[in-house]
């Protein structure tokens, strides 16, 4: 059994690139996506990394394991290189997902049109509240989540999304795993137990924005803090300070 780690590099048809190039596959081909629809046929490594945020090295680098090196004073082909990176993830076929919990995220998920056009088709929606299921949500209707292992085998599910509750969240994967699922997103705000041969990957929203908080309270820290204008000597803005106080007390007075 492990929880959520992630090899350092992928095996099989792609043969062994490594994680954190795969991580960096999207973000190219969201990139390549972009400049596809503003008529652009061929790019230059620089311009493509730019476009993605990281540096030309490592975008040449992580494309020459796909087998992909532009050609010099040319660049890229766009159409051809999108074909390259979309056949490494695994894109070039459909891939059926569940959806397991239909609150507000997993409402937000069904209704997002970007799975569609990256091959990700929602195929069911499961739920436990009976004031839920049964209702439709993105064209489908809710179904109880007893049905889960029959709707897997049904629709040839290869991805299951878990948006339920912490508390749920490791009965839910465990079902999925029995069910032959073996790739897993999970939003739930719990580390996830999976055996050996099964890919999850979390989530969490909050975490990142405690990272951001984190680093947005750096720079306020870094910031030097504006000097008080001064008035007389002994005040603060024109006001004496035990002056600038005394609401202060009277209001605590009063809540007392």
């Amino acid at each position: 059994m492990h929880t959520n780690a992630m090899p350092p590099e992928i095996s099989g048809p792609s043969g062994g690139i490594p994680e954190a190039t795969v991580a960096r596959l999207p973000v190219y081909l969201r990139a390549l996506y972009g400049l596809a629809e503003r008529g652009i046929s061929t790019v230059a490594s620089e311009e493509l990394a730019a476009a993605a945020g990281v540096n030309s090295a490592k975008l040449r680098k992580d494309l020459s394991h796909l087998g992909s090196y532009g050609i010099r004073g040319v660049g890229y082909d766009v159409d051809y290189l999108v074909y390259q990176v979309s056949r490494t993830l695994g894109l070039t076929q459909d891939w059926p997902v569940v959806i397991v919990g239909a609150g507000n995220l997993g409402r937000a998920l069904a209704n997002y049109g970007g799975f569609v056009s990256r091959g990700f088709t929602i195929a069911a929606m499961l739920d436990s509240d009976p004031a839920i299921v049964g209702s439709k949500i993105a064209r489908l209707t809710v179904r109880h989540v007893d049905e889960l292992e029959a709707l897997v085998t049904r629709h040839k599910v290869a991805i299951g999304v878990i948006a339920t509750p912490a508390g749920s969240a490791q009965a839910v994967c465990d079902r999925l795993v029995a069910a032959g699922v073996t790739s897993i997103l999970n939003f739930a705000p719990l580390v996830l137990t999976v055996p050996e041969g099964v890919d999850v990957r979390k989530v969490d929203l909050s975490i990142e924005l405690q990272i951001l908080a984190f680093h947005a309270q750096r720079r306020s820290a870094a910031r030097p803090e504006a000097e008080p204008s001064r008035g007389r000597r002994g005040t603060v803005n024109g006001t004496h300070p035990a002056a600038s106080r005394a609401p202060v007390t009277s209001e605590l007075a009063a809540q007392a």
